[in-house]
């Protein structure tokens, strides 16, 4: 697939742009609210049913899921003025969630977020191959993975939603029946959190996150390099040519990658280093400096419309993605808008990627008789 790049410039003549963009931000916007139409969403795959399921708060802010594949199809948060605005990226009907090459948008993850290497890693003396997605490599499951999945679905109340799946021992190449239980919760904070549940009966390996794409300004703004974020990361992983980790960290200090304080998405994104060149952009799993569920880890700013996302997780790794592989091309997006090169970013809360092959990496491994727990919350202020 051609990659669309933008020109490198001067830092300074960097802020300019993101200047004049702001200005003219209101002809920029295509929508910064959806009206979904429930009936799109509402279908049989596979013999079960799948729906739209909506959770509100008393702010007026809502979550809107379906169960093929745990998608978070629309978040409405309020901005500085008050007016919801929808966040996530998506598509306007549940066939758009099928098709090939569909980049995951706003999807569960499993069994395994991010990459593995060739496909490949070994579990007490025994080598598991797994479906190549993702050129020689395998990608969040591989092609059978859980975004394309129906999950069963209990609406606990208004604020609640459930999700459960089992994947049977063998299904994508991955050992064990994993049973997995995901809930959503939407509070009166504005605040949407995941909590993940799994068991196995036999060993096996699991690393399950959500891949919504945001845009603070909006869904369909043309762009999120003007965003301000902070990771509270000293480290990441660097990659090889193939976004597979070389197993090292590597300090951000003096980096394009160093987001401890405050900076544009687009201030160095351009900058000639190899990592970036390799992740076309931003494509990176940063090693957390503190993830204890009660510190935002990561925060993100549109100086558009004033929100703010704070990211809170118990998860040592966070793979921040800027939407280098966007193209625009798929009109398909609510209502009947394109999605340009950048104009999303993702925070994906995990263990690191490839750590199946990688013993200094914290283990995936989950056996019978544990319970693999997670959360991570996405909080919106205005």
């Amino acid at each position: 697939m051609k990659r669309i790049f933008l020109n490198a410039l001067p830092y300074a003549a960097f802020c300019l742009v993101l200047a004049l963009a702001s200005c003219n931000s209101k002809s920029d916007k295509t929508e910064t609210s959806a009206t979904l139409d429930s009936n799109k969403y509402n279908t049989t795959i596979d013999g079960k049913i799948v729906k739209l399921y909506t959770l509100k708060n008393n702010q007026g802010a809502s979550v809107s899921i379906t169960n093929f594949g745990g998608r978070i199809v629309s978040l409405m948060v309020p901005d500085k003025d008050n007016k919801l605005t929808d966040v996530v990226l998506g598509y306007d009907s549940i066939g758009a969630y099928r098709k090939k090459g569909e980049p995951f948008f706003g999807a569960l993850i499993g069994r395994y977020g991010n990459r593995i290497g060739k496909g490949k890693f070994t579990l007490d003396g025994k080598e598991y191959a797994l479906q190549l997605n993702d050129g020689t490599n395998t990608l969040h499951g591989g092609t059978d993975g859980f975004f394309g999945k129906v999950w069963d679905a209990k609406q606990i109340d208004g604020k609640n939603l459930e999700l459960s799946y089992v994947s049977k021992d063998g299904e994508a190449g991955y050992p064990g029946t994993l049973t997995v239980k995901v809930t959503y919760s939407f509070n009166d904070e504005n605040a949407l959190k995941i909590n993940y549940t799994a068991t196995t009966d036999k060993t096996t390996i699991v690393n399950l996150t959500n891949h919504a794409y945001f845009n603070l300004s909006g869904a369909g703004s043309k762009t999120i390099l003007d965003h301000e974020i902070t990771i509270d990361a000293n480290e990441f992983t660097p990659v090889d040519s193939t976004l597979i980790p070389t197993g090292k960290l590597l300090a951000v200090a003096g980096t394009a990658f160093d987001f401890n304080k405050s900076k544009a998405i687009g201030k160095s994104i351009e900058d000639k280093d190899e990592q970036l060149k390799f992740g076309k952009g931003y494509d990176h799993n940063f090693v957390l400096t503190k993830h204890d569920g009660k510190t935002p880890v990561a925060i993100v700013k549109s100086p558009i419309t004033g929100i703010t996302l704070e990211v809170y997780t118990v998860e040592p790794g966070l793979q921040f993605y800027s939407g280098n592989f966007l193209t625009g091309a798929d009109q398909d997006g609510k209502g009947k808008i394109a999605y340009p090169h950048r104009s999303a970013f993702c925070l994906e809360t995990q263990h690191f990627p490839d750590a199946p092959n990688y013993s200094n990496f914290a283990t995936t491994t989950l056996k019978p008789g544990q319970t693999y727990q997670t959360s991570t919350t996405y909080k919106f202020l205005k």
